[in-house]
C-alpha cells in the first residue's frame, strides 16, 4: 500500500527524533566519560601528592629520630662521665680514674735512686722532677707493662725542679688540667713507686693551694695525699683523671704535709724546655 504523504511525516519525524535522543545520549555519555576520566586523573594526581607528601614527612620523621637518637647517645655519654665523676667524689671510688690513669706512669731510675715520671705526649714524651736525675750517670724508663727503654733527656729546668724525657714508641697519655680550678678539699689521688713500691697510689685531699715551695714560687698545692721518697715526679690526680700536680716534697717533720707543684707550671716549664730546642711548644 503506498503511504499518504502525511504518513511520511509522521515516519520522518519519528526517526528524527530517535536520532536527535541518540545524539543527545551520545554527547552525554561521552561528557560523563570525559568528567570521569577527569576526575580520575585529578584523583590520582591528589594521590601522587599525597604519596610524595607522606614520603617527605617520614623522611623528616626518620631524620628527627636519628638526631634525636644521636642526641641521646651523646647525653648518655654526658651524663655517664658525669656520674662517674661524682660516683668518685662522693663514695673515694678511684678505680675507674686510677685503671686508665696507671698506664701512663713510669718508674724513672738512675744508677743511684728512682723516682716516677709520667707521659704528657702519646709519642714518649715524660716529666719528671730534675731533683729525681740528679747525681745520675745512667737514666732508663720502665713503663707499666714493665718493659725498659733507652731515655734521651730533651732538658730540664731547676727552678721549677722539672726535666722532660724521651722513650720511643707510642703510649697512652695524662692530660694536664688547668690548675686554676682547682679547691680546696678537692679529692686527688697520688700514684708513684714510695721505696720502689712501683705504681702505689695514695688519696687525700687538696689541703691548700698556692704555697711556697723551696724556690720561694707560691705555684704549689698542699695535700695529704700521703708522699715518700720514691713518688717524687709522680702525677697528683682530680676524679676527672687530670694530673693538677706533678708530687715534689713533702715535709719530712710533719705528718701529711706533701706538694704538688701545679699543672700550670708544668705546662710552662716543659714549653720553655722544649722550645730551646724546637722553638715551639710541646703541650
Amino acid at each position: 500500500m503506498k503511504l499518504k504523504k502525511h504518513h511520511k511525516w509522521v515516519i520522518g519525524g519519528f526517526s528524527t527524533i530517535v536520532i536527535i535522543y541518540m545524539v543527545i545520549t551520545a554527547v552525554l555519555l561521552n561528557g560523563i566519560i570525559v568528567k570521569q576520566q577527569i576526575n580520575h586523573n585529578e584523583l590520582s594526581d591528589r594521590i601522587d601528592n599525597l604519596q610524595a607528601d607522606t614520603q617527605n614527612k617520614l623522611n623528616e620523621l626518620t631524620k628527627d629520630l636519628m638526631e634525636t637518637k644521636n642526641s641521646f647517645m651523646s647525653l648518655d655519654k654526658s651524663l655517664t662521665s658525669e656520674l662517674n665523676e661524682l660516683k668518685a667524689s662522693t663514695s673515694s671510688d678511684f678505680s675507674g680514674v686510677i685503671e686508665s690513669a696507671i698506664k701512663s706512669v713510669v718508674t724513672v731510675r738512675t744508677d743511684i735512686g728512682q723516682g716516677t715520671g709520667f707521659i704528657i705526649k702519646e709519642d714518649g714524651y715524660i716529666v719528671t722532677n730534675a731533683h729525681v736525675l740528679s747525681g745520675g750517670r745512667t737514666v732508663y724508663i720502665l713503663d707499666y707493662e714493665q718493659t725498659e727503654h733507652i731515655t734521651e733527656l730533651v732538658g730540664y729546668d731547676l727552678d721549677w725542679d722539672i726535666a722532660l724525657l724521651k722513650i720511643e714508641g707510642n703510649y697512652p697519655k695524662l692530660e694536664l688540667g688547668n690548675s686554676d680550678n682547682i679547691h680546696v678539699g678537692e679529692k686527688v689521688i697520688a700514684i708513684g713507686n714510695p721505696l720502689g713500691l712501683q705504681f702505689s697510689v695514695s688519696e687525700g685531699i687538696i689541703s691548700a693551694v698556692d704555697r711556697i715551695g723551696m724556690n720561694e714560687i707560691s705555684g704549689y698545692i698542699q695535700t695529704d695525699a700521703a708522699l715518700n721518697p720514691g713518688n717524687s715526679g709522680g702525677p697528683l690526680i682530680n676524679t676527672a683523671g687530670e694530673v693538677i700536680g706533678i708530687n715534689n716534697f713533702k715535709v719530712g717533720s710533719g705528718e701529711s704535709l706533701g706538694f704538688a707543684l701545679e699543672s700550670n707550671y708544668i705546662k710552662q716549664a716543659v714549653n720553655s724546655i722544649f722550645q730551646e730546642q724546637f722553638e715551639q711548644n710541646l703541650i
